[in-house]
């Protein structure tokens, strides 16, 4: 039987041998185009998204809040509201910068240098007598009911009369307030309390923590034991330094 003749494709055209071999061909000469044209889709969101992200940390670093380390002797009293009180607070007696701002506030810690009761100097190298306030929502009974129902139920046996005209009262052992003293003006326990915890060495002085409340806060003081001898005028310090922050009318 006779061959037909091998017919040669024409000159310039590659022959398929079938169908698959055609389509992977295809797909290799058009995924290249598609490629970059997704590229070219893709860059200028990519580009736009990195500018956003930039312009929102931006407005985020300048918009955040920050507060000055340091403070200058006479910068005038910054406002601070407490549980609804506002009270005028000179900036070099906040002991801490993230609360050394104006505005509503959980707390603040503050230092006064005694006697003289004003803010300390941040460039003094010495630390000097000091009183320490604390200023926060009250959570608990007003200090006078505390000293009038509270405490006594912790403390052992009749008071003992200071001739400084203080009655002291000692906590129980096994009470929250063990190892400490109560310690009230005699004539007039309204008007000056404190509980002071006791000597244990002489690194560990006591300390006495007097509070008023003003408003829908309290304040706390604590102070040196051994400025119980001189207690009327701490008493007085703290009246002055009440009307300094908040005025005549929390007394």
């Amino acid at each position: 039987m006779a061959q037909l003749p091998h017919r040669q494709a024409p000159h310039g055209i590659v022959p398929l041998p079938n169908h698959r071999m055609a389509f992977e061909l295809f797909r290799r000469q058009t995924a290249p185009r598609a490629d970059r044209r997704s590229v070219r889709l893709i860059l200028p969101v990519l580009a736009l998204s990195l500018s956003a992200a930039l312009m929102l940390g931006l407005v985020a670093y300048v918009l955040w809040p920050s507060w000055p380390a340091t403070t200058v002797a006479g910068a005038p009293s910054l406002p601070i509201v407490i549980a609804d009180e506002v009270f005028n607070v000179p900036p070099e007696a906040i002991r801490t910068a993230v609360q050394r701002h104006a505005g509503r506030q959980e707390r603040i810690d503050l230092a006064f240098l005694w006697p003289s009761l004003a803010p300390p100097d941040p460039a003094a190298k010495t630390a000097g007598d000091r009183l320490f306030v604390t200023i926060a929502a009250a959570t608990a009974l007003p200090p006078g009911e505390r000293v009038a129902v509270i405490y006594p139920r912790y403390t052992s046996g009749e008071a003992r009369q200071r001739p400084d005209g203080l009655s002291e009262f000692s906590f129980r052992d096994g009470t929250p307030y063990q190892g400490e003293d109560l310690v009230v003006d005699t004539a007039a326990p309204q008007r000056f309390a404190a509980r002071c915890s006791r000597r244990t060495g002489p690194r560990t002085p006591g300390i006495c923590l007097h509070d008023r409340r003003i408003g829908g806060a309290d304040m706390s003081v604590r102070f040196p034991r051994d400025w119980l001898e001189e207690w009327r005028a701490v008493a007085d310090g703290i009246d002055q330094l009440s009307e300094r922050l908040v005025g005549p009318r929390s007394r």
